[in-house]
């Protein structure tokens, strides 16, 4: 019975988050975090760019095959207004440090809270990343391993696309 009953509960879980998640389209949830480097990091202040914002962990294996993507995408684009931002859902930030050193991570890092995971729909599994447009809005949600060319595809997509429309907007 008692089985039974956890069955339940971990169904009605389950049902309860995937109706909050965060979906393309939807204003992506304002946050503001310290960086590990000390810096403060608000969505708001990327309003303009084009976000891939990255819940992940050190011992988590998609997401350190992930990163060293992340870092030349930053490279490679930022120039045209992208911006990576992660967000480590590990228990402390120690590892996290060593491991962005490790790799020289060219973005903004941040811990993750309880609070931020559930406003972007809860983070039930790793790694979790959101493209969000240059208005504010999520433009992809990818969960789990996810293929990394499709990804870098969609952000020049959509770099492309608002890039055009600016230009329209400015004639």
């Amino acid at each position: 019975m008692k089985t039974l009953v956890c069955l339940v509960a971990l169904f009605c879980a389950a049902a309860v988050a995937s109706s909050a998640q965060v979906k393309s389209g939807d204003t992506a949830p304002a946050f503001s975090v310290v960086s590990l480097n000390g810096h403060r990091a608000n969505l708001a202040d990327y309003k303009g760019k084009v976000v891939l914002l990255n819940f992940w962990a050190t011992w988590c294996t998609p997401c350190q095959k992930e990163i060293p993507r992340f870092i030349a995408f930053q490279r490679e684009q930022e120039a045209k207004g992208f911006q990576v931002i992660g967000i480590s859902m590990d228990d402390s930030d120690p590892p996290v440090r060593a491991f962005t050193a490790k790799l020289k991570t060219n973005y903004p890092i941040a811990m993750g809270t309880t609070k931020l995971a559930e406003s972007y729909g809860g983070v039930l599994g790793l790694p979790i990343t959101f493209l969000v447009d240059r208005n504010g809005r999520i433009a992809r949600r990818y969960e789990g391993a996810v293929d990394l060319d499709a990804m870098e595809r969609d952000i020049k997509k959509l770099l492309e696309v608002d890039r055009n429309e600016s230009n329209r907007d400015h004639r």
